[in-house]
């Protein structure tokens, strides 16, 4: 499998509807208040930049980083296509935005996800990757179907 990275304008077809499979996952599992996936027109907001992950025609993955301020991003809409699940495609999304937060000058990058079962391998991908969880941040209150994480970039 080759992984491309690339920036995304959201218009195509297949993106939409990773990105409707990303919302439907959400919704299936918390209560419409605690759902913070962004939907296509909010992801296409300035400030918000995509990036989908592609082996040749086939959509494997995105994610997105919002920034919040200088110093601060939030990791957004993160999701694998069910058919792409356990081959890294998550870690090479990730990868990219932890690089592109650095880049940024962005001391933080955080993020919200579920706190049930379903979003366990997020949770672990995150904590793989050196999140720890945090206090709700950015306006997010605490809830529990929501769990906060966020990963010092400064060191």
């Amino acid at each position: 499998m080759q992984i491309s990275i690339r920036e995304d304008d959201l218009q195509g077809w297949e993106i939409a509807a990773l990105i409707q499979t990303h919302l439907d996952h959400g919704a299936a599992h918390s209560p419409p208040e605690s759902v913070h996936a962004l939907d296509l027109s909010a992801l296409r907001t300035p400030g918000v930049t995509f990036w989908t992950a592609w082996d040749g025609p086939d959509l494997l993955g995105c994610g997105a980083l919002k920034e919040l301020d200088a110093r601060h991003g939030e990791l957004k809409s993160m999701h694998t296509a069910e058919r792409s699940r356990g081959r890294g495609v998550g870690a090479r999304i990730l990868t990219h935005i932890v690089d592109q937060a650095r880049r940024r000058g962005y001391e933080r990058l955080s993020l919200e996800t579920g706190s049930v079962e379903a979003f366990a391998p997020a949770r672990a991908l995150y904590a793989r990757f050196g999140f720890e969880y945090c206090a709700p941040f950015n306006g997010y209150r605490e809830d529990p179907h929501s769990v906060y994480m966020t990963l010092d970039l400064s060191a």
